[in-house]
């Protein structure tokens, strides 16, 4: 696609290059291939983050006061699409991208100073409470409870699909604080220490084999009353500035582009019946429609650019539909990789005849699980036609 950008820009895009060209490294690359979840593991991850934290580029997101950086919506886009070109390892978004930006917005100044350098520096590594047994796309509903015991929050409950649990140093977490209250209203947004006691840890190993996600228990945990962001029963508030950027983050089109750029190379190299998968119709058939998919993807996201630069234009709808195609398009586009090397492709784990690192297998079960993660698509269709679409909302019918 071209863009029109300014001198500035030009030359930022320049300084990028030249930056990726000198910092992100091969054994980086080859590292972020071996990636199993949507970020990097957690010692790449911060690896990649220091360098652009001596760049003074970790924190896109943040207001220049807190050490991030003033660029225009044009130079974040140009940021994104080249990291995703050259194979940067995708960062652990749960600091930089979803806890800082709401503690800056509502946290204190005694907040801000506490956890915002270390965390843009990769000091602090945090994950994010929000999921539970009785409560995933409908969050609200979440039952964990904090009642106020002079000045601390008592916590007891549970926690499912906490990414980076295990990894963590601290948490952000929902938290009902009115029991008596409507759903959405007596919720609170809770920080505290991962190693407070009361507080248990037990892996979930996924169909990767991987344990990327956690159940966390709490047992009587005791909290600082002032780790509390925001006011006293408007977690709620709090959480949905954060949701909007996990459900935008899961599947951005340059990856997505990245990957199936992947599959041609693939394509190109293995064979059918002594021809390349290339010449075989079917297969090229799958993949210039995915190449449409990718396409239509990047457009909705020059759409959302388009909004960000010029503030009166509307793009709701636009950025509702991200997660929910882009989750789904990675999941075929992986699916096509697996394909494409016929009996190779069931080839798993430490075996000599692995393509990528056998990071195909891995990403194909992978956002499976994104698929239901972050809110499953057949709520995000829901979300969509309601919300984006005016239509009526679906009926629900009571038990007998």
């Amino acid at each position: 696609m071209i863009l029109n950008l300014t001198d500035e820009e030009k030359c930022f895009h320049k300084e990028l290059k030249d930056f990726l060209a000198r910092e992100l490294t091969q054994d980086i690359v080859d590292e972020s291939l071996k990636t199993t979840s949507v970020f990097a593991e957690k010692d790449l991850a911060l690896k990649w983050q220091s360098k652009l934290a001596k760049q003074g580029w970790a924190a896109q997101l943040w207001p220049e006061e807190y050490g991030g950086v003033k660029w225009t919506p044009m130079q974040k886009y140009l940021f994104e699409v080249e990291c995703a070109k050259a194979g940067a390892p995708m960062l652990i978004p749960l600091g930089l991208k979803m806890v800082a930006p709401v503690i800056i917005k509502f946290g204190t100044e005694a907040q801000k100073q506490q956890f915002i350098k270390p965390t843009i520096h990769g000091e602090m590594v945090w994950c994010q409470g929000y999921s539970e047994p009785g409560a995933g796309s409908d969050l609200a509903s979440l039952t964990t409870k904090a009642e106020l015991d002079g000045d601390e929050w008592v916590i007891n409950g549970q926690k499912i699909w906490t990414s980076t649990a295990h990894l963590a140093d601290w948490i952000f977490c929902l938290v009902r604080t009115e029991p008596e209250a409507p759903k959405h209203q007596g919720i609170s947004f809770l920080l505290f220490d991962m190693n407070t006691p009361g507080i248990e840890i037990r892996p979930l190993v996924d169909m990767t084999g991987k344990a990327n996600f956690n159940e966390v228990f709490f047992t009587d945990v005791r909290v600082p009353k002032h780790q509390i962001v925001g006011n006293r029963g408007q977690g709620w508030l709090v959480a949905n500035a954060i949701l909007g950027h996990e459900r935008g983050s899961l599947a951005p089109p340059d990856a997505a582009q990245s990957r199936l750029d992947g599959v041609t190379r693939l394509m190109n190299s293995e064979t059918i019946g002594g021809e390349k998968v290339i010449d075989n119709p079917v297969y090229r058939d799958r993949l210039l429609k995915l190449q449409g998919s990718v396409l239509a993807q990047k457009a909705n996201d020059m759409r959302l650019l388009s909004a960000r630069i010029n503030q009166d234009q509307s793009a709701k709808l636009a950025g509702m539909i991200v997660k929910l195609t882009g989750t789904e398009l990675r999941h075929e586009i992986e699916g096509l990789a697996i394909d494409v090397m016929g009996e190779i492709g069931l080839a798993y784990g430490d075996n000599p005849y692995l393509r990528g690192n056998g990071s195909w297998q891995y990403q194909y079960m992978y956002y499976l699980g994104l698929i239901i993660g972050g809110g499953t698509s057949q709520i995000q269709k829901n979300i969509i036609s309601e919300r984006g679409l005016g239509m009526p909302k679906e009926p629900k019918i009571e038990a007998r």
